[in-house]
């Protein structure tokens, strides 16, 4: 998709985070989040399968800011 395009004109950029470092890496916050909110609510979860529904609910209906990004120089 890039081919040809000079990289200020990218239309996809593939940053690395660091593997190893979860302070770093923003996936981290969704993991983070959802956990907290299965242990908020787990009094609900009378099956490994509403505790799943659950975690989904949480991870693909919302929208996560990471404020973390901004430490790979992404959007600046």
């Amino acid at each position: 998709m890039n081919q040809g395009l000079e990289q200020s004109d990218w239309k996809i950029t593939c940053i690395r985070f660091a593997p190893n470092a979860p302070e770093q890496n923003p996936v981290e916050d969704i993991w983070l989040q959802a956990k907290r909110f299965i242990r908020e609510f787990y009094h609900l979860c009378k099956s490994f399968w509403v505790a799943k529904r659950w975690f989904e609910l949480v991870t693909h209906h919302q929208t996560f800011e990471f404020s973390k990004i901004f430490m790979y120089g992404a959007f600046s």
